[in-house]
Formats: structure tokens, sequence, C-alpha cells
């Protein structure tokens, strides 16, 4: 039998190590801003074109390379990071596997200019699929500058799979600022398609923190720094109130290496135990310092999962340092993430703000579901409020006599549609079909076979959901100006978010004029919506949901929608009325999917009479 076992070609070797190394432009940009980090660079550059799928240029002032030394670079294994096994346990540097620039060769063109500060000439190559087509000198800067064209241009299969220019930027977005982070002394730039989206200076670490998730961020701020025998805590974590139900600004970085870890994680969280409610996630930037013999790197090519020779010592001192800057700060616990408007506004001694329910109608509507500043009807002056007490004294008198002589007192109202009084049999029928409210989140509603007990806020953004997609396909949205418009400012990330959204935005009747560094002014929001929630935080509301459903492969129409809707929805806790809830139930089943919102939750569930007979048996 002839022998069947060899060895791979060293370019089909190549891409099969490029599926672990490289798997989207955010893990070219990694691999090529860690390079500049390492190579001491204070200034780095990253350019970018349609979210990396056409340019990824990375430029530096680092040491630049040799002319063998940029020759090697692209080979397998090739590394100036470790000489012998030990260098593995006291790594320092961001790479050191060698085969980052031979897995990115691999699968896209590469241009590589470099040059040593102490030389007049540089080097030039051009690699592509794994193999030199130039090398040559050159002129050029000191230091290095990488562009990768045409991620996975030879491999078709692995281009298709990459997702919108939105989400490919995101991780894009997120690499970068990880890195920003971890790097307070190095001035760093991101340009996408000749926008300049950060513009980050030196500085130190409450300046970074800033700079990237925005001013707003700044009074929210906690320091945290704790120095041990073992390991030096530093950096800062959000007040409670600052707490966020989407994850995305929760980041651990051990000797200035970014990780993920459930396990430190939840010794954050447990800091926090009784100051946040459920489901929220606080902020927070940490520095774990450790000797690198008690800590494992090399566990996973992406180098985000490490292994502590004693995690629970590691957890213990995280979980004390969170618990000890809180306390030193005098952090008081966020009674409720939810908490109403009128509720917060009555504690502040200030007048208290109503909340009206976002279900979209133009006519016909009860007057507590019209916007605010809505003009109400004429011919019922304030001074009416005096008739309501006419004849009181002359009915406590009455009332009094009846009692004496033990009669029955029936209280005749002319608020009634009729001016008449149902009999108690009519009124207790009529008040049984009415649908009505349990624990502010819940609608009960009879049916001929039982009672359906539907979720208000599922319900809710199904019907906004479907009228959204709608207004979308056919580009009909109406539009509530603005008496006085109002100007966001938007952190960089999201800043490059909103750009993506506007032109499905404007067809949702939003208009949003782009003002420039990161600001936007809001001059009118969709007409259903008016009144009902304060511009800017929709806005915010609305960029959050987007995010956390970019990995579900929507189109940008769907995603909008969800996310709107989502945002737009009545809360849990949100008290309706009768008139309300009953409006609520109609369009929910005028809707073409009443049975799920847009996330997959159940809007209601049917309980029959002959199930409810069963629970009542005997057993």
């Amino acid at each position: 039998m002839a022998d069947v076992i060899q060895l791979l070609p060293e370019s089909i070797a190549n891409q099969i190590a490029a599926g672990e190394v490289v798997q989207r432009p955010a893990s070219v940009v990694k691999e090529l801003m860690e390079n500049a980090v390492d190579a001491g660079a204070t200034s780095i550059k990253l350019i970018l074109k349609e979210a990396g799928k056409v340019l990824i240029q990375v430029t530096d002032n680092g040491c630049g390379m040799s002319e063998t030394d940029a020759r090697m670079c692209f080979e397998r294994h090739a590394t100036s990071k470790i000489r012998k096994t030990e260098d593995l346990f006291c790594i320092r540097t961001m790479g050191f596997r060698g085969e980052a620039l031979a897995s990115i060769a691999a699968v896209a063109q590469v241009e590589m200019r470099t040059r040593q500060h102490n030389k007049d000439l540089g080097t030039r190559i051009l690699v592509e699929a794994s193999e030199v087509k130039a090398q040559e000198p050159c002129q050029s800067a000191p230091g290095t500058t990488i562009k990768v064209s045409n991620l996975f241009y030879n491999v078709p299969a692995r281009r298709n799979f990459l997702k919108s220019n939105a989400s490919e930027m995101r991780h894009i977005l997120d690499e970068f600022q990880r890195i920003a982070l971890a790097n307070t002394e190095i001035f760093l730039s991101l340009h996408h398609n000749g926008n300049e989206v950060f513009h980050l200076p030196a500085g130190n670490l409450r300046q970074r923190i800033v700079n990237i998730f925005g001013n707003n961020i700044n009074p929210k701020l906690v320091p945290v720094n704790e120095e041990t025998d073992v390991t030096t805590i530093t950096g800062f974590i959000g007040k409670p109130g600052a707490a966020r139900k989407t994850r995305g600004e929760q980041l651990f970085f051990v000797n200035g290496r970014f990780i993920k870890s459930g396990y430190l994680h939840h010794a954050v969280m447990s800091a926090y135990e009784d100051l946040l409610p459920k489901d929220t996630y606080p902020l927070y930037v940490l520095f774990i310092e450790i000797d690198p013999a008690r800590v494992d790197i090399n566990v996973h090519p992406t180098k985000q999962e490490i292994k502590f020779d004693d995690e629970r010592l590691v957890y213990n001192y995280l979980k004390v340092a969170v618990r000890h800057a809180l306390g030193q700060y005098s952090i008081t616990p966020t009674l409720d993430f939810d908490q109403e408007t009128s509720f917060s506004s009555v504690l502040a001694g200030s007048k208290p703000a109503t909340r009206t329910p976002r279900i979209p109608e133009t006519d016909n509507r009860p007057e507590r579901m019209k916007p605010a500043g809505a003009q109400q009807p004429q011919g019922r002056p304030q001074s009416n409020w005096q008739k309501l007490f006419e004849g009181l004294e002359q009915f406590e008198s009455e009332l009094n006599q009846q009692e004496e002589k033990g009669e029955s007192i029936t209280l005749n109202s002319e608020v009634t549609e009729e001016n008449e009084q149902a009999t108690l049999g009519d009124s207790l029928t009529k008040e049984r079909k009415m649908p009505y409210q349990i624990h502010g989140t819940y609608i009960v509603s009879q049916i001929k076979s039982g009672f359906l007990l539907i979720d208000q806020q599922a319900a809710h953004e199904r019907i906004l959901y479907e009228q959204y997609l709608e207004v979308l396909e056919s580009q009909k949205a109406y539009t509530q100006a603005s008496l006085f418009p109002k100007t966001i400012n938007l952190a960089a990330a999201d800043a490059e978010l909103m750009l993506e959204l506007l032109p499905a935005a404007k067809m949702l009747g939003f208009d949003i004029e782009v003002f420039g560094q990161g600001a936007f002014i809001i001059h009118g929001i969709p007409a259903d919506l008016a009144g009902a929630v304060e511009e800017t935080r929709l806005i915010e509301q609305l960029l959050h949901q987007y995010r956390e459903n970019m990995d579900l492969e929507l189109n940008i129409k769907e995603n909008i929608a969800r996310s709107l809707a989502r945002s737009a929805a009545i809360k849990k806790g949100q008290q309706l009325e009768p008139a309300e809830m009953q409006m609520l139930i109609d369009k929910l089943f005028a809707c073409a999917m009443p049975f799920k919102s847009p996330s997959g939750k159940n809007c209601f569930i049917t309980f029959e009479l002959e199930e409810l007979e069963k629970r009542f048996q005997k057993g």
C-alpha cells in the first residue's frame, strides 16, 4: 500500500492557521496594533475602508525592522518575543506566537514598509497568498506601515461569512478600545472611510476612558487602587446608578493584556451585591498586575483566555478591592433601576412628571394616551373643580338621616354615560368583561373559553415592530418637529453607528442632523412617539438595542424596527387604564404574528376553563 501521509504545502498550512488567528477584520486590527505596541511606538494610526474588508492600514513610529527581519516576520513561528520554553512564563509583550503576519499574508494582499531610526533607507515587501511578490529598498518614515488589502480575497467562503459593515466595525472598535485603554501613554487615532472616529492623545486612564466612552461617564467613575503581596488592582468602576442592561463596558486587563473571564466578572458582581437590580451590568475597567509566572496566557490563539495558579485568591482580592472602592466613596444602593419618573421626581422635591404609554394612535384615543402638550378640549375651565363640592353639606345631612333609619344608600353620578344607575348585576357583568392589570406587568382579558394573560411589554413590542416595518417599506412616516431642537453628544463608537442608521431612521420619522465630532441635532422624532419619551434618551436606547441585535444577522430595516420597538414599548410596572389595555389587545390581535414578540417571547398565554376546573378538583 502506498504512503498516504505527506506534509502540507506552506500556503495551505498558513491558511489553516489563519482560520484560528484571523477570523474577521477585527482580528487583523488586533494583531497589527499589538505588534506596533510591542515595537515601542508612541503614536499609532489605524486607517480602515469598508470596515476593514477593503483596507486595514496600521502606521506606527516604533523601532522598525531590518531588511532580514522584515522578510523573516512573514514566516510561521518567527518571533522576537521568546527564545526558550521558560520565556513562556515571563511574557510581558502582547504577541509571542509568531503566527499573525504569516496567517494574515495567507488570506490577503499585504504591503509592508519599515525603517529603523538609525537607517537612511527602509524595506518594502509585498506578499499575496503567502507568496512574496516583491522585496526592495524604499524611502519611508521611521517605524512600520502595514497595509492589508482585500481580506479573504482568495477564500471566498470565508469572505461570504463576514457580516455587515456596521457589525464588523463594532468588533473593530472593541479591539481598538481595548488596546487604547491598556496603553494610555500612546497617541492613537482611527479613521474610517475618510472620517476620523477616534483621536486619543496620550494621558492618564481617566482621560482615556472619558475620550472613549464620552464626557457623561466622568462623574460616574469610582477609582480602584489596592495593593497586596500577590497582586495590584487599579482602574475605575462605575457607580450603581450608571449600570446598564446591556454588556459592553466591562473590561479586565492582566499585565496590560485584555482578557475575558466569567469567574472574575462574578467577583465584581458579588461586590455590587444588593446595589444593582437584576440583569444589569456595571461599568468597570480594571487592571490586575501579577507575577507572569503565576499566570499562563498560552491557552488560546487569541490570547484572551488565561489561567491563574490560584484563581480563588485573585477572586477574593478583586471582590474586596471593588467593595472597598464602593464603600470608600459612600456609594448608596440604587433601589429600582426602572423607577418611575414621577416617583423619583417627588423624592427630589420637584414637580412629578407624567409618563404616558407609547401606543401609536392618531385618533379616538383617551386623553391620557395623547402626547404631552397636546391641545386639551375646550369648555372645561379649571374653575369647574368647585362644582364637585356643590351640595356636599346637604348630602351629608341626608346620609346621616338614612343611616339612622337603617336604609340602603344609593349614589347617583352625573358622569355616567346614560345618567342613570345600572343594576348591580349589570355592573358586575360589565366589570368582568373589562381587562384589568396585575403587578403593572400583565393584562387579564376574559374570553369565551377562559381568559388570556398578556405580557404588556412583549405585546406592545410586537405591535410597534410590525408598524415600523410597514413604515420602512412604505416610507410614509410622519415627523413631529421639536419646538427647540436638542443636541446629543455620542461617544465615537456610537456616533459611527448613528451615521450607519441615519437613512433608515429618517424613514421612520426621525429628523436628525449631523453636527460633527460626535454631535447630532434632533429636530424631530416620529409623531407617534412625540411627548411619550425624551428625545435624547430614545436615541441612546435605540443605539444600545441596535448593537445587541447585530449578531442576529438581521438586515438594517429589521434591526432598527426591532430596536426602536424595544426602546419605545411600554415597560413593566407602567400602569394602564382599561381603555388603554383594550386598545393594546385589539392592536395585538390585528398583527400578522400576534403570538410572539420580535425577540421570540410569548405575547400571551391562554388559560382554559377546563384546565382551571381540574386545578380546583380534589387530588
